[in-house]
């Protein structure tokens, strides 16, 4: 597991993904973070470009991380949780720089899980961690391959703990994933790193 990682090698970007049934894992995730995390964390759902859109109040009313919506060309700050934004492909320049996308849906998501994994593997390479949750189709599959690829660690809900299985399901058929976890056990995960 996390053992293989060489020495040197330290957590500078988290990435969590899902859909369907991901929200309430992370309702009771957020609480239990701890406030002096040394990387962002960025935060991946399937959702519906809503103008009314409250999901980042939500959000920061479960935990006392700052809670922001990337928008283009931010740099990411450590301790701090970002959300990709609806109807937008979040992207990676560096560990610490984002860009927003407006290409084409993959998966029928914008934004996509995959896109977003897949650019973080670029440039985090083996200090990225991906973590996918519940969710309804077998988006975040193709990056979590990226991320492995790239020495980055990988982890997955336990598909019998998800509202939705597919996704964490197809997680672990098609990747060699690092570790499948109960949501219970993802605070202690992430506060370790």
């Amino acid at each position: 597991m996390a053992s293989d990682r060489k020495s040197d090698s330290k957590v500078e970007l988290l990435l969590m993904g899902g859909s369907a049934g991901s929200l309430k894992v992370l309702l009771s995730l957020l609480p239990t973070l701890r406030q002096d995390l040394a990387f962002p964390v960025v935060i991946i759902l399937h959702r519906k470009a809503d103008p009314d859109s409250m999901l980042d109040v939500l959000l920061r009313n479960h935990t006392k991380l700052p809670v922001l919506e990337a928008e283009d060309k931010m740099t990411l700050q450590k301790g701090t949780i970002y959300l990709a934004p609806p109807d937008y492909h979040l992207l990676f320049e560096s560990n610490k720089l984002v860009s927003l996308d407006y290409s084409e849906k993959l998966n029928y998501s914008r934004p996509s899980i995959d896109v977003s994994f897949q650019s973080a593997a670029l440039a985090c390479r083996d200090k990225l961690v991906a973590i996918l949750l519940s969710g309804a189709n077998a988006d975040g599959v193709e990056g979590l391959k990226c991320v492995k690829s790239a020495d980055g660690l990988v982890f997955v809900q336990d598909p019998d703990t998800a509202e939705v299985a597919y996704m964490p399901r197809q997680a672990i058929v098609h990747v060699k994933v690092d570790a499948v976890f109960k949501p219970e056990h993802f605070p202690g995960l992430i506060n370790n790193l």
